[in-house]
């Protein structure tokens, strides 16, 4: 099985030279992320994990594709992306969830589709994430619990919920086993 890991400090590294190039301060881009400066520079340093959230909204602010900043390269496709099982880019991930982009080489995507690990006993502070946009989730295997804006959702396999993703949310693995989800990001 292979598959195309690309690790944080890689992606860090990329943001630290997109802000440069573009002629920000760290406090400049905070600003523009809505985040505290703290938190942007343990992202651009590769010291904190990186939320996929967080990747689009640069992204959309740096004008490039979510396939460059995770990979370093433009996607090169137009007509069509087949990703096979168990194949397409995945980002290193420390903690959390492990996200795999299903379509990460087609040029100008309008969506973004992850395969989504939810590990059980992940995330047991529920810390949200919120970004402009929307989500669907669907669920493949396991109990996903889906909290937005303060509500608990529970999802078993074959469900799927739509959602503004501006209001705070977050996803757990609900029992004993990890949740096994499709998640289309449309920015």
């Amino acid at each position: 099985m292979t598959q195309m890991y690309h690790k944080v400090s890689e992606i860090a590294r990329r943001i630290r030279e997109l802000r440069e190039i573009s002629d920000y301060s760290p406090e400049d881009m905070a600003r523009e992320c809505e985040v505290a400066t703290e938190e942007y520079l343990a992202y651009e340093t590769g010291v904190a994990d990186i939320p996929i959230s967080f990747l689009l909204r640069l992204a959309e602010r740096f004008h490039v594709d979510m396939t460059e900043m995770i990979t370093g390269e433009s996607p090169r496709l137009s007509t069509y992306c087949l990703t096979r099982a168990d194949k397409g880019v995945q980002i290193e991930r420390r903690q959390h969830y492990h996200y795999r982009n299903l379509a990460y080489n087609f040029v100008h995507r309008k969506v973004e589709p992850l395969y989504v690990i939810v590990p059980k006993g992940i995330n047991p502070d529920l810390i949200p994430s919120a970004h402009d946009g929307h989500e669907f989730d669907y669920v493949l295997e396991g109990t996903l619990r889906v909290h937005i804006d303060g509500k608990a959702l529970t999802l078993g396999p074959g469900d799927s919920v739509y959602y503004d993703s501006r209001h705070p949310h977050a996803l757990e693995a609900y029992g004993d086993q990890d949740v096994r989800m499709l998640a289309v990001v449309i920015p």
